[in-house]
């Protein structure tokens, strides 16, 4: 029984590595057979809305035990920039530098951890977004798996508001982003931060952006949200403690016309350092979607 919490979490890293193995062979193909050298165009036009909808089949599997998984139907993707303010996809920031390589602004979003406690959370609408020191990966032997407890039957977890600073560096068809954001409404008094390498290749038509990268997730961060009080079960207080939490994602779009695409996604998120929390009953989280994509 002892090796049991370190089976499953050599089984979802197993996955996790298989998928890292699949980006990469995926974008080195992308480089070797792209038909343009160009760099990748890391800023798009001002005071210019973009909006394009996505139509298809999809879900976003939840984790939590007594969770639904959520449906994806009808995407739609919003942004528009101005000379230094923007919004893209539900993320709201301000430009403090803007070059042709660095690009460092002051942002401010939901806390997407949220989105498996509500089904209407921002980070589930808009599902297709492509643009994080009790490690639970070193404790894997002194962990026991215990009794799993129905997210209906706890006290509700609050939409939280994070703020914080991003940056990121863009190399020919490369993209390199680190952000780190806290708290700003006192639900959980944490911080979070994420560092994320994503490529942008094409083969023939088919347009690939794969991406990895690492959350990290404090400790009241981890805890507000997966643990639990001594009064939401008779198991006792449950701490979880900080995670580093590792995810690729890969995003491939086949051009019909200019305004019309093809559209096909695909995400792994590991929650296999949560593992101390009775609240998973998976310790993974997928996102796959395909469909039609139009541009207005």
């Amino acid at each position: 029984m002892d090796k049991w919490p370190f089976y499953i979490c050599t089984m979802n890293t197993m996955r996790f590595y298989f998928i890292i193995i699949l980006l990469i062979s995926l974008s080195f193909n992308a480089q070797v057979l792209a038909q343009s050298d160009e760099p990748v165009d890391a800023h798009i036009s001002t005071e210019q809305l973009h909006l394009s909808m996505s139509i298809g089949a999809g879900v976003i599997t939840n984790p939590l035990y007594g969770a639904d998984n959520i449906p994806l139907v009808i995407i739609p993707q919003i942004a528009f920039y101005g000379q230094q303010w923007f919004f893209d996809n539900g993320r709201v920031g301000y430009s403090i530098k803007q070059t042709q390589q660095h690009n460092l602004s002051l942002v401010t979003e939901l806390n997407p951890e949220s989105r498996f406690f509500i089904d209407w959370h921002p980070q589930n609408i808009f599902a297709l977004k492509s643009a994080s020191s009790n490690n639970q990966f070193t404790q894997l032997e002194t962990n026991t798996s215990p009794q799993q407890i129905n997210i209906n039957n706890i006290s509700k977890r609050k939409l939280v508001l994070d703020a914080g600073i991003s940056y990121s560096f863009v190399a020919e068809q490369q993209m390199l982003s680190v952000q780190a954001l806290h708290d700003v409404n006192s639900a959980y008094n944490g911080w979070r931060a994420a560092i994320q390498w994503q490529y942008h290749g094409q083969v023939g038509n088919l347009q690939l952006k794969p991406t990895v990268g690492v959350n990290y997730k404090s400790a009241q961060l981890n805890d507000y949200y997966y643990g639990l009080n001594s009064d939401e079960t008779l198991l006792g207080k449950i701490v979880v403690g900080s995670s580093w939490q590792p995810y690729a994602k890969i995003d491939a779009r086949w051009p019909l016309s200019k305004a019309n695409a093809l559209r096909f996604h695909l995400a792994y998120y590991d929650y296999s350092a949560m593992d101390s929390s009775p609240l998973f009953e998976r310790h993974y989280s997928t996102t796959a979607f395909i469909g039609f994509e139009h541009t207005f």
